[in-house]
């Protein structure tokens, strides 16, 4: 009798620990082939809009979460099978070649992503070959909230109380013991930045956070929460302050969000009104949003009747935007730090958003566009489902009660940040 053989078809879920398609893989076959393709589709470039699908930063990130998959499926037995193309065309191709029976893969629920699954899916359909869909990019399993995505409240504050109420996080999934893969001639080279068709991003001196990707480094930046976290509790200041700054492993996999809130809750049992709780609940919000809606919060015009005010002269004001040459120092300083290093905190994000919505009147879209090229920590539905919010067209009627925009005086009291990104200069 012939080995079972599953193929693991890895796309933002880089890592071992708490990795259900690779568990089950491991337990219901006798070779597993770990799998990472490069689609092309996600470095090409808006012909109209002349914005990247993912730059150079994120790329930078994304390279490194792959190199310590490898590394860590190596440490375990295994291997990482590297390929380049459409996966539609690449996933059936190994198929065939590796005789797998069966294919795993997270859902997404972006519609560029679903699309991808559904293509990949007829394609193995055509072989007789199943695409297996698992849930793992959430805190909250679908299958365990108090209603059915198609119920979901449209309401945050509606969703977060019933959900904390009604459901519960589910443990972490076990990590495998070992991996066995087949026999592969040639796992296939990481590719280089150029390669890619990006350059290196150059490092800036200014940047107050440094972001590696890979699992290793999410457990690293994991611990170090929790140190100052504890540091901030015993000294009794104030710990909501302390932020996690995981969003970008968060958003790759590289960490899941059951993985963080138990190793916070296990840390504190207080913790569980952090921030950083809030903003895990928000995620998995904004994923079901998602999953309920799709394509409308990729529209102008959202959920509402039509799209907001736009001003006459767009591709001036966005440029100036983008560029960081408003005249408004806050607002150009954020930008800056965003364009520099891609991360800058919720409230420059939130201030950057707003000002080109409400201020500029620019197509608040070609802002979701430009955050998902420069941001290290993108997600679809994050940023997405927050743009629309911020440009009034999301799905709860109440839209703009989640944002009080503030002052460039509150924002940045004593000048610091401004003349930091701006003039390169500290405050003395």
């Amino acid at each position: 009798m012939s080995d079972r053989t599953i193929l693991v078809w890895f796309r933002n879920d880089l890592r071992i620990h708490d990795n259900e398609i690779l568990f089950e893989a491991t337990r219901k076959a006798d070779k597993v082939l770990p799998v990472y393709c490069f689609d092309p589709h996600y470095f090409s470039l808006d012909a109209e809009k002349h914005i990247l699908k993912t730059g150079n930063v994120r790329a930078q990130f994304l390279l490194e979460s792959i190199a310590d998959l490898r590394q860590n499926l190596r440490k375990l037995g295994g291997e990482l099978l590297i390929v380049h193309g459409n996966p539609a065309e690449m996933i059936p191709q190994l198929a065939e070649l590796y005789q797998v029976n069966e294919v795993y893969h997270h859902r997404e629920v972006a519609i560029e992503e679903t699309t991808i699954s559904e293509e990949v899916e007829s394609a193995l359909w055509k072989m007789k070959l199943n695409l297996k869909h698992f849930i793992g990019h959430t805190l909250y399993h679908k299958e365990d909230l108090p209603f059915p995505i198609k119920d979901i409240p449209d309401s945050f504050n509606t969703f977060k109380k019933k959900v904390e109420r009604d459901s519960n996080v589910r443990p972490c999934i076990a990590t495998p013991e070992n991996i066995v893969t087949p026999l592969i001639a040639d796992p296939g080279e990481l590719p280089s930045l150029q390669q890619l068709g990006l350059s290196l991003p150059i490092p800036d001196t200014r940047a107050a956070n440094t972001f590696k990707g890979g699992e290793t480094a999410a457990w690293q930046q994991l611990e170090q929460f929790l140190i100052s976290y504890g540091l901030s509790h015993n000294g009794k200041n104030n710990r909501n302050n302390v932020s996690s700054r995981l969003s970008p492993w968060l958003s790759f996999g590289c960490v899941s969000p059951r993985q963080v809130y138990w190793e916070v809750m296990n840390h504190d049992q207080e913790s569980n009104n952090h921030p950083l709780m809030l903003e895990l609940l928000w995620r998995d919000y904004f994923r079901f949003m998602f999953k309920k809606y799709s394509r409308k919060f990729f529209d102008p015009e959202g959920f509402k009747d039509s799209a907001p005010e736009l001003a006459d002269n767009q591709d001036e004001l966005f440029d100036q935007w983008k560029t960081g040459t408003t005249g408004e120092p806050f607002i150009d300083a954020s930008m800056h730090e965003l364009n520099a290093t891609g991360f800058i905190n919720n409230v420059s994000r939130q201030a950057l958003s707003y000002y080109l919505v409400k201020n500029l009147k620019v197509d608040w879209t070609r802002g979701a566009k430009w955050f998902e090229e420069k941001l290290i920590d993108y997600s679809p539905a994050s940023n997405w489902g927050n743009w629309a919010y911020i440009a009034g067209v999301g799905n709860d009627s109440r839209d703009n009660r989640y944002f009080n925009p503030k002052t460039p005086a509150e924002l940045d009291p004593k000048g610091e940040y401004v003349k930091l990104w701006l003039t390169g200069e500290k405050v003395a």
